[in-house]
């Protein structure tokens, strides 16, 4: 058993004890889990109880990182806050969450896995309330019958997985059978909940709109991808690749299609996330796990940035609305909004354009059909996206007092998917 590997996932739950005391200190802790997820690549490939690959290393880091700015971010955001739920407990359901994530990343288990996925269903149900009004408890119910409805067939899977090879270890090498595609199919429908695959992705928007800011930023950025890396592990066991490339087309279409008419700005950041979450995992269906994660990674700077700019403007202005504000005027919030939203719609030279490019390419030599409705897609969401951020940004004339601490977090995470995309395409060419 790796000793770091066990570390990672503790190191929260200590974070815990010590909230306690102090809200704050659980942002040292997390800065200690970020660090030592960095140490854990010397120790990759890691085989046995804990099951760490390099694909793995690279969610365990998005997790980290945002866990820690998320704790930074929180600090700031929730003080003089009403909420229903105190902020110790607050952060003690956001160390408990990360702590999940980690766990079901790492173990070597396809039913801890969906054990560490269901926990994090738990915190996160609380994490949904925190704000205390009556549409936040809605969206808190709606999440908890559909995403709870999602991981009972995503059990079934397991059992199913079970059934056939005796074994739920991730890096087993079983013989195809028509059990393990039933496992498959049900498992798209089960995990696929929580990843946002059409139609089941209904609780998303809610949940997402009505989170803390910083709560929607761990959500966006790296609770769905952690969900996508166990349906991924489930869809190497036995890989259904019509049936997975189809679901996530069809997902990145209606998505596309639910922005353009998007008030909420929370909202329509969480429509992108199901357009972005599904565009992976057509990346993982087509074996193209490299622009899967390039994606991936930016992705989780780049929306966890969008729901912190987010939350300045609620913060400043108390509206979640799309509306002419006049971020222009501001130091960092308008930079930071237009930066995370050319990062979430693939604008070049941005690391996500590099990961959906690779992707496409894929799409065009397995489906130009899937390749066809994928592209007009990606363009009705970049279209929808920018228009609104335009709007909020460089139309309106409010007078509105930006908190720099949180700015400058929302405009400095804004800016890694950019060094990343310059650094990826100087070394592709």
């Amino acid at each position: 058993m790796n000793p770091l590997v066990v570390l990672i996932i503790v190191i929260p739950l200590i974070g815990s004890a010590f909230t306690e005391i102090k809200e704050w200190l659980s942002i040292p802790f997390s800065l200690i889990d970020l660090i030592f997820s960095l140490f854990l690549y010397l120790d990759i490939p890691i085989e046995g109880v804990f099951y760490v690959t390099r694909l793995t290393w690279y969610f365990v880091l998005m997790v980290t990182s945002i866990y820690f700015l998320s704790s930074l971010f929180s600090i700031r955001y929730l003080k003089g806050e009403k909420t229903k739920i105190s902020k110790k407990t607050y952060f003690v359901l956001l160390n408990f969450f990360a702590s999940s994530m980690l766990f079901a990343l790492v173990i070597n288990n396809l039913g801890l896995m969906w054990v560490g996925i269901e926990t994090t269903t738990i915190t996160t149900i609380l994490l949904v309330l925190t704000e205390g009004t009556e549409t936040s408890i809605e969206a808190s119910w709606r999440y908890t019958i559909i995403v709870s409805a999602g991981v009972t067939f995503a059990f079934i899977s397991v059992i199913l997985v079970y059934y056939s090879i005796h074994s739920l270890a991730v890096n087993v090498d079983p013989k195809p059978s028509i059990i393990l595609a039933l496992a498959s199919g049900i498992g798209l429908v089960g995990f696929g909940t929580k990843v946002g695959v059409f139609p089941m992705n209904t609780w998303l928007p809610d949940a997402h709109s009505e989170s803390p800011s910083p709560v929607s930023a761990m959500f966006s950025g790296v609770l769905l991808p952690v969900a996508l890396y166990v349906l991924y592990r489930l869809y190497e066991i036995y890989p259904i690749e019509p049936l997975f490339t189809w679901a996530a087309t069809i997902s990145i279409f209606v998505a596309s299609l639910m922005m353009a008419s998007q008030k909420n700005m929370k909202r329509l950041f969480a429509y992108s996330t199901i357009e972005n979450m599904n565009l992976a995992l057509l990346g993982f269906a087509l074996n193209q796990p490299l622009g899967a994660i390039i994606l991936l990674v930016a992705h989780a700077f780049g929306k966890s940035s969008a729901f912190y700019t987010t939350g300045v403007i609620f913060k400043a202005s108390g509206s979640k609305e799309i509306r002419p504000y006049g971020l222009w005027k501001l130091k960092y919030t308008g930079l930071s909004l237009l930066f995370s939203s050319l990062t979430v719609t693939g604008a070049p030279p941005l690391a996500t354009f590099v990961g959906e490019f690779l992707i496409l390419s894929s799409a065009l030599k397995y489906s130009p059909l899937i390749f066809s409705i994928v592209i007009f897609s990606l363009a009705v969401a970049f279209i929808s996206i920018n228009y609104h951020v335009s709007k909020m940004s460089f139309e309106g004339n409010e007078n509105l007092k930006e908190d720099k601490f949180m700015g400058i977090i929302s405009f400095v995470t804004s800016l890694i998917p950019l060094i990343m995309g310059i650094a990826l395409i100087w070394w592709l060419l």
